[in-house]
């Protein structure tokens, strides 16, 4: 995805393109400008990129006055210090208003966003004689992990399953090894293959690979025994069961 940033404090610019590396690791940052009359000229002599993110107040004027003056037809996240401009940014082509600072499960959703957006028009073309195929989702293959002051990358074919404990989130590779996450299990859920991953309860969403052993619980729960083994093996919950079962059976749509 290329993407163009129009923020004019710097501080704010480079915490945007760190949120974007974990938040799109195969993105490209193509411009990024603090003026108006920068990012104008930029437009008109330039392919309109995939993504837009627009800071309201720039250093000679606002957005709204650059959209006056250019014809931006590709989707634009507003961020902005301010919620006050809200109403106007909601007027044109924007899919989300971040407050200031922008924070990383909130980037996530605008993008999720986005990204249904886009699935919801092409639909119509699967409905399209001769076509029956439906657009393909694409789901993670691999998420940026920060150790301190290291950075490192963890193959989703990697991950056993992800637990959430105590407000935050780990991952547990096959290996033995736990990750800090910056995504909650909210997030987490749509950007895995539902194939492959599976939300059992409030606290795990497993790979099918994790699934050493499976025990009845009660006649409609089943305790699920993980590899690598966890202190207390989850029960999937009533809720999911029936689900759960239809998944294993790789029938669930």
């Amino acid at each position: 995805m290329n993407i163009v940033i129009i923020e004019d404090e710097l501080p704010a610019r480079e915490r945007l393109e760190q949120l974007l590396v974990s938040a799109l690791p195969g993105s490209t940052i193509i411009a990024h400008h603090d003026t108006v009359k920068g990012a104008c000229t930029w437009f008109n002599s330039n392919p309109l990129p995939d993504l837009v993110l627009l800071d309201v107040q720039l250093a000679d004027g606002t957005a709204f006055d650059l959209l006056d003056l250019v014809k931006i037809n590709c989707p634009v996240i507003f961020t902005t210090a301010y919620s006050k401009f809200a109403l106007n940014a909601f007027k044109t082509k924007s899919i989300d208003y971040l407050l200031k600072p922008v924070k990383q499960l909130e980037l996530e959703q605008a993008l999720l966003k986005l990204k249904e957006f886009r699935q919801i028009l092409a639909e119509p073309a699967a409905t399209v004689p001769g076509n029956s195929r439906a657009p393909a989702t694409e789901y993670k293959k691999r998420f940026i992990i920060r150790l301190g002051e290291h950075i490192k990358t963890l193959s989703v074919e990697n991950i056993s399953y992800c637990v959430s404990e105590h407000k935050n989130t780990y991952a547990r590779s096959f290996d033995g090894l736990t990750y800090p996450m910056d995504h909650n299990l909210d997030a987490l859920e749509p950007m895995l293959d539902p194939q492959h991953f599976f939300r059992i309860n409030r606290q795990y969403l497993i790979s099918l690979k994790s699934i050493k052993e499976m025990k009845v619980y009660t006649k409609s729960r089943v305790i699920v025994k993980l590899d690598p083994p966890v202190k207390e093996p989850p029960i999937v919950s009533a809720e999911r069961s029936a689900d759960f079962k239809l998944w294993l059976a790789g029938e669930l749509p």
